[in-house]
């Protein structure tokens, strides 16, 4: 009985998170719109004067390279605009009606966490038909794999957006962490820039930032063409479960204090 009142409770906030979000389209046109602009933006400004090596010994332009850290972008944004919603819930009352339900309180954190990372996967998915356009060939054989690496990840970058709100009271206060924390989490990633050449204190932080192996995972499946996949994806995927797992737990302990 435990274990079902678990699973209704995790669906009932998962289903609910989803409707309230595409009840809104405002926060649909934040989440996807502004990563493509900065996508779009960004590698037509930079496109002619950057080049990356890539494997093969190729070279590829700037939309290519910003490519992966756009959809990495579009991960994060659903986060945070799908988390905001802890705040809100807890504003208006119905937070605390959860909290006093006779479900696991890992169930509330589940659910909230599966919603924004649900989200999340279907805004990267729209976005992956723009790949042609930034000639970036998609092989269909490694698609199921990228869905693993985008959900993982989505469900890191959400877990993490959750506990950031259940320790504020107020949306303002939200977006000021997200200026000062998470969008420069995204910017030392790997996203924008690759780590040769950097400074060494950068290169330091982008070592232990955990989207950095995010946005590793994403560009080695794309990248990958017919080759086989081994280390170079097995390893950043098992840095992003293990952060996920960590997520998961400070979010379900966020929910158990007082």
């Amino acid at each position: 009985m435990g274990l079902v009142s678990m699973l209704l409770a995790t669906y009932t906030l998962w289903r609910r998170d989803i409707v309230r979000f595409y009840r809104q389209p405002s926060r649909i046109a934040g989440a996807l719109g502004t990563p493509v602009i900065f996508w779009l933006l960004l590698g037509s400004g930079l496109g002619t004067s950057f080049r990356a090596a890539t494997q093969g010994a190729t070279e590829t332009g700037y939309l290519a390279y910003f490519y992966p850290g756009t959809l990495a972008l579009i991960l994060l944004f659903t986060a945070i605009f799908s988390t905001i919603s802890v705040i809100e819930d807890r504003r208006d009352g119905f937070l605390q009606g959860v909290l006093v339900a006779p479900v696991p309180r890992v169930s509330i954190a589940l659910g909230k966490i599966f919603g924004g990372a649900t989200l999340a996967l279907l805004q990267a998915a729209i976005f992956l038909l723009l790949a042609p356009a930034a000639n970036v060939h998609l092989n269909w054989a490694m698609l199921p794999m990228l869905m693993v690496v985008l959900g993982a990840l989505a469900f890191a970058l959400t877990g993490l957006g959750f506990i950031l709100a259940w320790m504020l009271d107020s949306t303002q206060g939200f977006h000021a962490v997200m200026n000062l924390f998470l969008l420069p989490m995204w910017l030392l990633s790997g996203a924008v820039f690759p780590a040769d050449g950097a400074a060494g204190w950068i290169r330091g932080v982008m070592f232990v930032n955990p989207m950095t192996y995010g946005i590793t995972a994403i560009r080695a499946v794309l990248t990958a063409g017919e080759m086989h996949l081994g280390d170079e994806i097995v390893e950043p995927l098992l840095f992003i479960g293990l952060f996920g797992l960590l997520t998961l737990a400070g979010s379900t302990w966020s929910v158990t204090r007082r």
